[in-house]
Formats: C-alpha cells, structure tokens, sequence
C-alpha cells in the first residue's frame, strides 16, 4: 500500500470511529434517560417546574448568563491581551463543540488554536494558555470534592466512607500538586518526571501488548519552559478566576434546587456541594458529549441520597442542565457564526495583531 493509499484508509477509519463513538455515545444518553425517567413522576416534574415564579427565573437566567462569562475571563487570565469579548467567542464555540460532538472536547482544542491564530496568537502562546488552563481546572475539580467533603464532615454529616474519600481526594491533590512544583522548579526535575512516567506508562500498556512511549522527558521539559512565565506572574489571577467559574456553575444549581422547593433542610448547601463536586469528575472522561446523561444521573441519584424530594431534584437537575449544557451549545452556534464572518474579513484585510501585542 503507498503513503496515498493509507491517507484515505485512515481517514475512513477515523470516520469510523467516530461514527461508532457517536452511536454508542446516544445509545448510552437514551439508556440513562429512559432509565431516570420511568423511576420518575413527570408530572410532579413538570408541576415543580411551573410552580417557579418569573422573579426566581430571571435570577436564575442572570446567574447562568454569569456562568457563561466566567469561561471567558478564566481565559483571559492565561492569555495576556485577549479581549472579553473575544474569549467570550471562543470559549462560547469550543463548548457548543464539546457539548455536541463525540470527542468534541478535542474538536474544541483545536478550534481553540484556530481562533487564537486568527487574532495573532502564535501556536506556542496558545499551547502555553491551553495546557494552563487544562492544568488548573484539573487541579479544581480534584480539590472541590475534597473541600466539599470536608465541609460536609464538620457539620457532622460525614460517614465513615466519606471521611475516607475526603482522604484519599487530599492524597491525589496534594500529589498533584508537588509533582507540578517538581516540575516547574527545574528542568532536571521536570526530565526526571518525565522519564518515570513514561516507564510507568510503558509497562501499563506492556500489559494490553502496545509499544513503548518515548519522548515523554522532553515533553515535560517543553511544558515546563512553556508556563512558568505564565504561572509565575498571573498564577493569583488564574486561580482566582478558575475557582468563580466552578463555583458559579455551583450556584446555579443550587438557586435551582431552592427555587423548586428543595430545602435546606433536606441537602444542606454542603452536601449539594459534594455531590456537584463529584458529578464534576464524571465529566473528567468525555464518555457522552458534555457528559450528558452521565451528569444528571450522578446528580439526581447523589441529591435524592441525600434526602431530596426524587420529582423536585429531578426538576432542578433539568434546569440546571438546560442552562449550563444547552444554553452554550445555543450561544456558541451564534457565537461561531460571528467568528467566522470576521475572520473571513480580516482574511481579506490581513492578519490583526492581539490587543497589547508589540508592534
């Protein structure tokens, strides 16, 4: 076979695997929500639903409208000189992408780079802004769990299993945590990680018969050499804003769960802290786009165990996925539309340098 033959063999391949992921991926949707939907009322669903006043609405819409910001000032804080409004666009397109799409979240990466491109960014400013942000939000969703159960814990709500998953969570982060001082204090540390985690990684996949991986010492170098600047001057900001754009997801759901009658009394705010938290990680491995599916199941079977009413958390729980699933997927369709009439223009006008770049 000649390199022109195995070009189109592995984009037919590709296509393939797409497709199969794309079915088993709805497969899977409709299986959970056939699933959640015959153990519940709708009725009592919809009942709670309409039962919400248009003063509790309009809070809500103007917390979810927050929430969409927020994406884009966390990437504002890792790429220096990027507009709001041009975060706004990017951040809006890539998750419409990541919430669509089998494998979307890669999709996204790469039009993330497009975009950033199309404005005057060099590939290796936007490499630098997207293994950062990726590093900090992974950071985020390891300690939220760990700082929801501690909470939970010192309202005396904690069993024995979550005191020892509160444990284990504080043993990965703090894990995380030193080996991404290690790496970033020098290069030798930073070729030494690399080294032991590709020795790690080739006796894993030893096991399943795949070849050995190479490279990583060098990888790990470039990352480092990549970010620590970044890090070293902005790291405050970005923590910052990483850490309003959990916690305001968090309020949503939470106005949610209280607007439909949900008390205090039943989930504590902790609690609904926890299992928010929790269901987070599912979306750590993009099984279903934007975990759908995954998401409301962890969150509806987490609240109800925690002692909520099954039709007035499955009602919250559809509210407050319609606002932070499928409001950016009608957002970033209108927002990507925009890009590419402008980057159409500026095709034709020449390249735009980013704001506060040097001439």
């Amino acid at each position: 076979m000649t390199a022109d033959q195995e070009v189109p063999a592995a984009g037919r391949r590709s296509r393939t695997r797409l497709v199969v992921q794309g079915v088993l991926s709805l497969v899977l949707v409709v299986a959970i929500f056939y699933y959640l939907l015959t153990k519940i009322d709708l009725a009592q669903v919809w009942a709670a639903i309409t039962a919400m006043t248009w003063t509790e609405l309009a809070i809500l819409g103007l917390l979810a409208i927050w929430n969409l910001c927020t994406y884009a000032l966390v990437w504002m804080a890792v790429t220096p000189g990027l507009s709001f409004w041009r975060a706004m666009v990017m951040t809006q397109a890539t998750t419409a992408v990541a919430n669509t799409v089998p494998g979307g979240s890669a999709i996204g990466i790469g039009m993330t780079y497009t975009m950033l491109g199309s404005w005057g960014y060099s590939r290796s400013r936007s490499t630098t802004a997207v293994l950062v942000s990726g590093v900090w939000n992974s950071f985020i969703k390891l300690g939220m769990p760990v700082l929801a159960l501690a909470l939970v814990l010192l309202q005396g709500g904690a069993g024995g299993g979550r005191v020892i998953a509160a444990l284990v969570g504080i043993a990965g982060l703090v894990t995380a945590i030193v080996v991404f001082a290690l790496i970033l204090r020098s290069e030798d540390q930073a070729r030494r990680f690399g080294l032991l985690a590709a020795r790690v990684a080739t006796r894993l996949l030893g096991m399943v018969r795949r070849p050995p991986v190479s490279g990583w010492e060098l990888a790990t170098v470039k990352f480092r050499n990549r970010t620590i600047d970044l890090v070293a001057h902005r790291w405050i900001a970005i923590t910052v804003w990483s850490l309003v754009s959990h916690l305001s997801l968090y309020a949503v759901l939470l106005v949610a769960l209280r607007d439909v009658g949900v008390s205090n009394a039943e989930v504590g705010w902790a609690e609904v802290l926890a299992v928010f938290a929790f269901a987070r990680l599912v979306t750590a491995i993009p099984i279903t786009p934007g975990g759908a599916g995954l998401v409301e199941a962890a969150l509806i079977a987490g609240l109800i165990g925690a002692g909520g009413d099954k039709s007035q958390v499955a009602a919250a729980v559809l509210i407050f996925r319609a606002l932070t699933w499928a409001l950016p997927i009608l957002v970033g369709i209108g927002c990507y539309v925009w890009w590419r009439r402008q980057a159409w223009t500026t095709s034709v006008q020449g390249p735009q340098r980013p704001a506060g770049a040097p001439q």
